[in-house]
């Protein structure tokens, strides 16, 4: 089982989508939820997603491809 941290920057006509929900259920990746800022226009959330490698990639690969910005997390997240 691998871990990836990432962070989704959601365009405004995503904002309300099920993204993470969907991500969870097409590819079978545990998508925890570490830090989020959203509102009814923008939002981000800081996401630790666990699972096989290859579905982790082609989730994230989906994910992009519906128009979230990704970028990579380094560092600790603070649960809060």
């Amino acid at each position: 089982m691998s871990v990836k941290r990432v962070r989704f920057t959601f365009p405004e006509a995503l904002i309300q989508e099920p993204v993470i929900y969907l991500m969870g259920h097409e590819f079978r990746v545990i998508t925890n939820v570490r830090m989020a800022d959203v509102d009814e226009k923008t939002g981000w959330v800081i996401l630790e997603l666990e699972g096989d490698a290859d579905e982790i990639d082609r989730s994230l690969a989906w994910a992009q491809a519906k128009g979230v910005r990704i970028d990579p997390v380094t560092g600790d997240v603070v649960e809060g």
